[in-house]
């Protein structure tokens, strides 16, 4: 099974529609229709400051598994052409190396202003993490990769609940204060960390993050390589595996706080989990029983995911927005206006990508 999954690409732009302006907007319908479900998601569209999990916090994971699942397609792919497998891994190696230095350009290295610059960043996250995750698969067999996978978890756990950072005596080695990870983050990344004395994408926290990546690997190992069960049999065991995760990362969350800054090891296997469910979900729906009509919007967003993500940093979208439909915006009640901004924010973004997908130029790192 080599075909590209439209279930991934289609997943894919349903998490970067938030990204491109679509938390803003469920923010604003929230506001606008108090005391509604809408309201009530709105609540979500934002990070727990510290401990606890929203959905919003569910949206930087998700990209990372998506990321994961199709790489068991891209590697059948290249191993189909007699690509040797040192010529793969060095593109691995390229392309983990390209998102961590466009991470730090994206923070403003062009600045030259190296004493503020934030050395880490999302998608360097994404790219040693992938990148970490892609070798482990390459050269270990499934169970010893499973075996990585929970003593990563595991070893993390142990060393964020036993040790705590030594400039910081009396502080929870839990707290932003306290934990090992901004230490080390402290000691050893130059320039300035996101919160200060403590970096959500730092060093450490990246090592549970490769297993967010292996879930996503596994997953599409499974759907790609299990040829005993049909689609509806696979969706069923994503969708079980997925809820187990939960109810597990949950049930830690007593002992080791489900916590997305420290990346804890109960937050992995909760954020897994939802990204397991929702893929079950979308597998079931797009490529099993092939309702694809739905699927062209969200499709475009996908296929140029790290252009808008970065395209949304480098231009300025409000002076189009104010030119194009200003007009238009002018006419709308005062309690509304925000709600037709975003709307138009998003609709002039999606219309860049459909430009660019017609012209068939997609950003591929």
């Amino acid at each position: 099974m080599n075909q590209r999954l439209l279930s991934l690409d289609t997943l894919r732009g349903f998490d970067m529609l938030f990204i491109m302006g679509g938390d803003a907007f469920f923010l604003c319908l929230g506001a606008l229709l108090p005391g509604t479900i809408f309201a009530d998601f709105a609540q979500q569209m934002g990070h727990k400051a510290w401990d606890g999990f929203a959905l919003y916090d569910l949206i930087f994971p998700l990209f990372l598994f998506i990321a994961g699942v199709s790489f068991p397609f891209s590697l059948a792919k290249s191993r189909s052409v007699e690509a040797s497998e040192k010529g793969i891994m060095l593109r691995i190696l390229r392309r983990g190396l390209t998102l961590v230095a466009l991470g730090i350009v994206y923070n403003g290295l062009l600045s030259f202003d190296f004493e503020n610059l934030r050395v880490a960043s999302v998608l360097g996250r994404i790219g040693l993490a992938w990148m970490s995750a892609a070798f482990i698969y390459m050269r270990c067999s499934r169970k010893v990769s499973a075996v990585i996978a929970l003593a990563i978890l595991l070893g993390y756990y142990a060393l964020l609940t036993l040790v705590s950072a030594p400039d910081a005596p009396g502080a929870s080695s839990l707290s932003m204060e306290g934990s090992i990870v901004g230490y080390v983050d402290r000691l050893l990344l130059p320039g300035k960390l996101h919160e200060g004395i403590h970096d959500p994408e730092g060093i450490l926290s990246t090592l549970p993050a490769v297993v967010t990546a292996l879930l996503g690997i596994f997953t599409g190992d499974f759907i790609r390589t299990f040829q005993k069960w049909n689609g509806h049999k696979k969706a069923a065991l994503l969708l079980g595996s997925g809820l187990a995760l939960i109810a597990l990362g949950y049930a830690w969350d007593i002992l080791f706080p489900i916590n997305k800054n420290l990346w804890s090891s109960s937050f992995v296997c909760v954020a897994g989990g939802y990204s397991l469910a929702l893929f079950a979900g979308f597998y079931w729906v797009v490529d099993v029983m092939e309702w694809r009509k739905w699927t062209f919007f969200f499709r475009v967003i996908g296929l140029n995911s790290i252009t808008i993500y970065l395209a949304q940093h480098f231009l300025d979208v409000s002076k189009p927005i104010k030119t194009v439909f200003g007009g238009a915006l002018s006419l709308l009640p005062e309690n509304m206006y925000a709600l037709g901004y975003w709307t138009c924010y998003i609709m002039l973004c999606w219309l860049l990508l459909y430009f660019l997908y017609k012209q068939k130029i997609f950003l591929k790192i």
